[in-house]
This record gives structure tokens, C-alpha cells and sequence, in this order.
């Protein structure tokens, strides 16, 4: 079993918000992934004195430590837990009922145990990459916000309307209720070779930036490794700079941007 994982802040001014982890057994049955992107906040109030990245750490705590020693629950239950144990950390000082209260986008990964399977959870715009044993690379994705229209999150006000809201699209905050709306599953641990997870920062050599396919992007991984992939983004980040006509259109020039490749 190999492993490699790596990340790095959209910019050197600001702390890190992504989280991502990986755990092996010490019997070296198994493991589990844990992959967080924190949501900036618009500059002003959000309701926390805390701020995203420690938000993220405490989350990211959580779920790394759940998954692998609560094997009894599903994906989604240790999220709900993990999300309940990080708010109770908080809720005395700060008000968990704010819109932009710190929050952040979650993959989950968790193979090996009695059943022999690969347990995912996807929730928001994060990816998990699944790869068979013939090549074939199959992406888990939450959607939602790709599928809402641009104009609706034009504005800060727009965007906090559609946020944790039915209609809108969901990121692991303040509420347990919310592992629920996460894209989870189970797939049989023998269909699958190698799996990834990317924040959207590092998933942009796709999505945005159209330089490979899924499959692509997991034979950087194997290849190169992922700050390769990482590297590969901030150079066309780079060369993108100033939004010249026919440049992909980004919120953000440059993102925190996350990957961990594990051939299992």
C-alpha cells in the first residue's frame, strides 16, 4: 500500500484552511482518507471567534479518528458525530447559527474490515477519484453547486441564501443533520485499485482548466505524485494571471489546493 499526499495555501499571507489525513491500521488491514476544504468567509462578521482553519483541524480531528476506530458506523453517522463533537467545542462562544459560521466541503474514504468494501462520502465540491483494476477511473461528486446558475451566487448575499438551504448546495458546518445530503456508498474493495481526493484548488487541472481527463489526473498522481499535480496547477494559475480573453473565469486567482493518492 502506498500513499502520498500534499497541500499547500492559495497564498503565503493566509494560513492553510484545507485538512487532509490518512490512517493505517497497525495491523495494515485497511485505512482511512480525510480530505476538508474550508469555506472562506467574505471579510466581516461570521458568528465564530475562531476562524476556518481551526475549524477544519477540529473537524478533520474528528473524522480521522471515527472512521478508523468506529469501524460500527457508517460514513455518514461519523460525520454527523464528528460535525456534533467540533460544534459542542464552539457553541459556548460563538453563534453556530450564523450563515457563514466556519464550514467546509468533506471526503471521507474507508477501506479494508470484515466486509472487504470501500466505504465514500462526498459533500460539496471536493473530489473523490475510484480507480478499477482494468484503468477505469470513476469521480464521485457533489454537484449541487456546479449545477446552480452562476448569477445566483454573483453576489455574497445570493451565495448565502442557497447555503445549507434546500435548493442550494451543502457543506458540513454547525448541524449533524447534514450528512444526510452527502453523496455516499459502498463499492467492493476488489474493484478498486487506487483512489484520490482533491480540493477544488487542486482539482482545477481538470475542471477548470481542461489539461487531462479523471484518468488523467490519477496517473499524475501514480507518476508524478501529488505535488506534482499541485505544481501543474499553480503554473497554469500563473499563466492565467491576468484573465486574459479565453482564460477559464476563477473567484479566486489562487486556491488552497489538497490531493492524496492511495494505491490501496
Amino acid at each position: 500500500m502506498r500513499i502520498d499526499l500534499a497541500t499547500e495555501p492559495g497564498s503565503r499571507e493566509r494560513p492553510n484552511e484545507d485538512w487532509v489525513s490518512a490512517s493505517l491500521p497497525a495491523s495494515g488491514q485497511g485505512g482511512t482518507l480525510v480530505l476538508l476544504d474550508g469555506v472562506t468567509p467574505p471579510s466581516g462578521d461570521a458568528g465564530c471567534v475562531h476562524g476556518v482553519p481551526w475549524f477544519t483541524a477540529r473537524l478533520g480531528g474528528a473524522l480521522t479518528e471515527l472512521s478508523a476506530s468506529r469501524r460500527d458506523l457508517p460514513l455518514p453517522e461519523v460525520l454527523a458525530e464528528a460535525i456534533r463533537r467540533t460544534a459542542d467545542a464552539h457553541r459556548d462562544t460563538c453563534d453556530l447559527s450564523h450563515v457563514r459560521t466556519p464550514q467546509a466541503t468533506v471526503v471521507l474514504a474507508r477501506w479494508g474490515g470484515p466486509a472487504e468494501e470501500v466505504e465514500y462520502l462526498v459533500l460539496s465540491d471536493s473530489a473523490l477519484l475510484l480507480e478499477s483494476p482494468d484503468g477505469t477511473v470513476t469521480a464521485v461528486l457533489d454537484d449541487r453547486l456546479d449545477r446552480l446558475p452562476r448569477e445566483a451566487l454573483r453576489t455574497h448575499a445570493s451565495a448565502d441564501a442557497l447555503r445549507n438551504a434546500e435548493g442550494g448546495f451543502f457543506t458540513a458546518a454547525a448541524d449533524p443533520a447534514v450528512s444526510a445530503r452527502a453523496v455516499s456508498g459502498t463499492v467492493p474493495r476488489a474493484g478498486v485499485r487506487a483512489l484520490a481526493a482533491l480540493t477544488d484548488g487542486a482539482s482545477r487541472w481538470v475542471d477548470l482548466f481542461g489539461e487531462g481527463d479523471w484518468r488523467a489526473c490519477v496517473e499524475v498522481l501514480r507518476k508524478e505524485g501529488a505535488r506534482s499535480l499541485i505544481d501543474r496547477v499553480r503554473a497554469l494559475e500563473a499563466a492565467d494571471a491576468g484573465q486574459r480573453p479565453g482564460a477559464p473565469r476563477r473567484f479566486k486567482l489562487h486556491d488552497d489546493a489538497s490531493a492524496v493518492f492511495a494505491e490501496l
